[in-house]
């Protein structure tokens, strides 16, 4: 983690009380998104409290180029230059089809109208991108890994 991001965990962490510090055990810092108007507009819906959710392919867990997300993780979420906006903490996590992604979910990431039309167009746009990159076949039945995360610091908290 960068000294910022690092020094911005650290300035939360400092507010919690001793008890509630030792629940978290498991840190990052990232944006969201590959290129930075979507980085920085997501920083900004997550900031807002508007953007409560995210997926990825489960592909890259399998693959071992990420760890598996895991309930309880905090995050610093960065715009695109690293600056840090927000901590968030994932509160939940779990796997579906893409095509069985739901209206709710959909809504619950904050993009776009937040239907789940524009979410499916998005999407399958930036999965089928990455498939390509991955070298393997898109498809409905790929499957995604959900989070779910609430800003326990910055402008939502």
């Amino acid at each position: 983690m960068e000294q910022r991001t690092q020094q911005y965990l650290n300035e939360y962490l400092a507010t919690l009380t001793e008890s509630d510090r030792q629940r978290y055990n498991s840190f990052s810092a990232d944006y969201f998104c590959n290129d930075e108007v979507n980085a920085n507009r997501c920083a900004d819906l997550i900031s807002k409290g508007i953007k409560t959710a995210t997926c990825s392919m489960k592909y890259w867990y399998e693959s071992g180029a990420e760890p598996m997300p895991t309930a309880g993780h905090l995050l610093v979420v960065t715009n695109w230059s690293g600056e840090p906006t927000s901590i968030v903490e994932i509160t939940a996590v779990s796997e579906c089809k893409y095509v069985d992604v739901t209206a709710e979910f959909a809504c619950s990431e904050g993009e776009g109208d937040r239907t789940l039309d524009w979410w499916r167009v998005a999407h399958w746009d930036f999965f089928s991108k990455e498939c390509q990159t991955a070298e393997i076949d898109a498809n409905e039945d790929m499957m995604l890994v959900l989070e779910h995360f609430q800003v326990v610091h910055g402008a939502a908290a």
